[in-house]
């Protein structure tokens, strides 16, 4: 057995007779040290998903409904752009622009991603159709990442999916375009684009 699957084995021996609460608080710093330490081109160590026996789900998903859970987000979880790319590029997950048409095609968008607009046109007027075009958009049973430009408008789709009975339901937070400055300008923080991940321009 290698030293790994050793230390997996003591970590799950050592859980198993730990109090609910106290598991759940250790599981907790696994997940919120993987989801902030994750390099953009691998999933977490085969560590983590030997601890967690993540076998029908990726550990960088669990790890945020774990996060998710303890936040009391009303949603599966939060992952960052670089997460999202992860998974969306490994086939582990679907990736939703919830932005504008607008957006899309003047700021830049993901090869590949599906687009469901959460709101539309320049006033970014709500979409009545938003749950019935994603229900027929994106598999419900597969996990789906939900991008928009800073993670505001993702957040509240997410929300929504959720109480329409999406279980899968993540937010991408930062968006595509990412947080304002102090000079009121995004794409400078934080944000897809920000760190240099696959995009295009019509």
């Amino acid at each position: 057995m290698s030293g790994c699957a050793q230390f997996a084995q003591a970590v799950r021996a050592s859980l198993s007779v730990l109090v609910m609460s106290n598991s759940q608080m250790i599981r907790l710093f696994f997940c919120r040290a993987i989801l902030h330490s994750a390099s953009p081109n691998q999933l977490p160590h085969p560590l983590m998903t030997s601890i967690f026996n993540t076998d029908m789900e990726s550990p960088t998903l669990t790890c945020a409904r774990q996060v998710g859970r303890a936040a009391g987000l009303p949603y599966a979880g939060d992952i960052t752009p670089k997460q999202a790319w992860q998974l969306f590029s490994q086939d582990h997950a679907q990736l939703v622009d919830v932005r504008s048409e607008e957006e899309r095609q003047f700021v830049g968008f993901v090869p590949g991603s599906i687009h469901v607009p959460w709101a539309t046109g320049r006033p970014l007027t709500r979409n009545p159709n938003f749950l019935h075009e994603l229900e027929t958009s994106v598999d419900k049973d597969q996990p789906v990442l939900l991008l928009c430009r800073s993670g505001k408008r993702s957040a509240l789709a997410a929300e929504a999916a959720t109480l329409a009975g999406f279980q899968h339901a993540f937010n991408v937070i930062e968006g595509f375009e990412g947080d304002l400055n102090d000079q009121a300008h995004r794409g400078h923080l934080n944000g897809w684009r920000f760190h240099a991940l696959p995009w295009q321009q019509d």
